[in-house]
């Protein structure tokens, strides 16, 4: 799992059966994550421009975001209220 700041969205027409109603949103992860730089991410909490998330990868974005036959590979999990340390 990362923490990063969602800096953006992501508008697609046409995708995957699968993926229809979701909404997509371009994170930047903090610099101390393993990862590194942007990655775009299904969204089922409603997260906003601006604000910090946590991203679960892999096979657990589909299991958390209960979309466990999509293609999906990263997910916004959760909402950060308070990070100390992180950024």
């Amino acid at each position: 799992m990362i923490v990063g700041k969602v800096v953006g969205s992501v508008v697609a027409t046409r995708k995957n059966e699968k993926l229809l109603g979701s909404k997509f949103m371009i994170v930047e992860p903090f610099s101390n994550m393993e990862k590194e730089g942007r990655i775009v991410a299904v969204d089922n909490v409603g997260a906003g421009i601006g604000e910090t998330v946590l991203v679960a990868c892999g096979s657990a974005a589909r299991i958390g975001c209960s979309m466990e036959d999509a293609p999906v590979d990263a997910a916004i999990v959760g909402i950060v209220d308070n990070s100390i340390g992180l950024e």
